[in-house]
């Protein structure tokens, strides 16, 4: 597209085959948007996009990510709040029209199988190396080996008796983020030959990542991933864990360095059998549709929305593609 559209918190560049979000860095805007100061998303890593009535006079574009397309929302596991959802674009709602017309062209833009879980992550993971303060110990990863050191003050006597830990991705099944922002947040490595947690102990059976994404022991073993007895100790005696508390382990330190993390264990995991390769809008498009598109383009222009060399440059790539 090569357009830009700018909201609260962020800006979204279309490219031709992806979008590129670059984040403020105000003191309103949410930390973790800081934290990541830009992401560049393939369309092919979208399943659909949303628009829709928002807060206080704006309305929210959205681009929903595929299942297992982004390290970050695989991580994340569905526990971010929605102010700080990288995948919104809040505009006051005077723009609601321009925001229809973008929420049309990425639409157009989708892949096929947008629908189906993506094989492997389209979105980059946060870049190490990356480290954070949890409650009881730091957390360090170099891109290859995630270590813990424990606090003097905060680690049990089981993680003491362990001593400090280092564990190579390779050894690693996947991981377990909980989210600071609840009361026994934490974040804990999977090694391959441990099977699921349950929350009553300080994990969950749904919070496995690992090489297929979320899921049970079944699902860790159909992926090859050899399972043991079911994780039994509490997140604060487990050596292979660190608690996050008030201050500990913020989302925009400990999510980023989940994300990181997961990529890093997903990628030394075998790789599924390759499909064929899909292409993405082969061939032309067709003609009632870009008739379509040219219409809303010229309301656009009318509104003021749209300059002259605006209307003129995105009318003729409209025309090219019949």
């Amino acid at each position: 597209m090569g357009d830009v559209l700018a909201g609260i918190h962020a800006t979204w560049e279309f490219d031709t085959d992806s979008v590129l979000i670059r984040f403020e860095r105000g003191i309103r805007t949410p930390k973790l948007f800081q934290s990541l100061r830009e992401r560049r998303i393939p369309y092919a890593a979208l399943s659909s996009v949303t628009l829709t009535p928002g807060k206080r006079g704006t309305v929210v574009l959205r681009a929903v990510p595929r299942a297992g397309a982004d390290p970050l929302v695989e991580a994340a596991s569905g526990q971010l709040k929605e102010g700080c959802d990288p995948y919104r674009l809040v505009l006051p709602a005077e723009r609601e029209v321009l925001a229809e017309y973008y929420a049309d062209e990425l639409r157009a833009l989708l892949d096929p199988a947008s629908d189906e879980p993506a094989d492997r992550f389209l979105v980059a993971a946060p870049e190490a190396p990356m480290n954070f303060k949890a409650y009881d110990g730091r957390a360090g990863f170099d891109g290859e080996r995630v270590s813990f050191r424990w606090s003097w003050t905060g680690a049990s006597s089981a993680k003491w008796k362990a001593g400090d830990q280092t564990f190579k991705v390779s050894e690693l099944a996947g991981i377990v983020w909980r989210s600071p922002e609840a009361l026994d947040g934490y974040l804990r490595l999977l090694p391959r030959a441990a099977a699921p947690v349950d929350h009553r102990t300080g994990g969950s059976l749904g919070d496995l990542h690992g090489p297929g994404g979320s899921g049970s022991a079944d699902d860790a073993s159909a992926d090859g991933v050899p399972v043991a007895a079911p994780v039994t100790r509490a997140a604060d005696q487990d050596p292979a864990a660190v608690l996050f508390g008030l201050g500990y382990g913020p989302v925009h330190e400990s999510l980023p360095f989940a994300a990181a993390v997961l990529e890093s264990v997903r990628r030394t995991q075998p790789a599924p059998a390759a499909s064929a390769p899909v292409l993405v809008n082969a061939g032309r498009r067709d003609p009632a549709d870009i008739a379509e598109r040219i219409h809303h383009l010229g309301e656009l222009h009318q509104a003021g929305l749209v300059t002259d060399a605006e209307y003129t440059a995105k009318k003729a790539q409209l025309l090219a593609e019949l």
